[in-house]
């Protein structure tokens, strides 16, 4: 009874050694599901549409009238949730950490400018963590024009490339507001640096550059850690207010 199963056997093995053979060397031979492990490689951000179009070149698509519908940037006014940067900005404001998500809507125009001086206030503590993590970032981002204290003496300034003005004289009176509006968009020759600054950041170096309209480059800290100033003397007092007479 095992003759008939051995011949079988035998036939077919024949059979598949000589379907196995192939003339041409870069034959691959048979593939079983080729598609499990011969995908289309898939870039991202990129529509391709149904699986009868995937491999369609773009003028086999415009020919049949097949419409591409690309990665589509979020509505206008659309706000995004980070949980992990809204749980640290709780620690640092005084305004809770909804400043984080919602849009800045203040425009690049000379209006509203001015308009950042009265509208744009700091959510965040004037306190040691937020001092210190802005004169981080400011030495990294800044002091290459304003200068290591904010004096307009920076490597840049110092070369006559530009004339940064400086916190401690000319920019003292700056208010926070239009500071986050100029790091937002850019202010005269200095660029905007809201794509290497996120918003917590853009309010830490104006923190820090606060301590430098005071000539503190080096601030100090109540036990609670809330930024310390020294009061101004008698002297200096009278001297600011004869300044600011008319």
């Amino acid at each position: 009874m095992n003759r008939p199963l051995i011949k079988i056997t035998g036939v077919l093995s024949l059979v598949l050694a000589i379907t196995s053979c192939r003339v041409d060397p870069n034959s691959a031979g048979y593939e079983y599901m080729p598609d499990m492990y011969r995908s289309p490689a898939l870039e991202a951000y990129v529509d391709y549409g149904s699986n009868k179009h995937m491999d369609w070149t773009l003028a086999q698509k415009s020919e049949a009238g097949v419409t591409m519908k690309l990665s589509r940037k979020p509505a206008p006014g659309t706000v995004p949730f980070m949980e992990a940067d809204m749980k640290r900005a709780e620690k640092l404001t005084t305004a809770g950490s909804s400043f984080m998500i919602f849009p800045y809507t203040l425009k690049n125009t000379p209006e509203d400018y001015e308009r950042s001086a009265m509208e744009v206030k700091s959510p965040l503590l004037s306190n040691k963590a937020n001092i210190e993590k802005g004169a981080e970032l400011y030495q990294h981002m800044c002091a290459h024009c304003h200068g290591k204290e904010g004096k307009g003496d920076g490597a840049i300034s110092a070369s006559g490339k530009i004339v940064a003005p400086d916190y401690p004289g000319k920019l003292k009176d700056l208010q926070e507001g239009k500071m986050y509006h100029s790091i937002t968009y850019g202010k005269g020759l200095m660029g905007s640096h809201a794509s290497q600054l996120t918003k917590l950041e853009r309010w830490q170096v104006v923190e820090y550059v606060k301590c430098l309209q005071k000539g503190v480059a080096a601030p100090t800290y109540d036990n609670n850690g809330m930024v310390v100033f020294a009061a101004a003397s008698p002297a200096e007092a009278s001297t600011e207010e004869t300044m600011a007479k008319p």
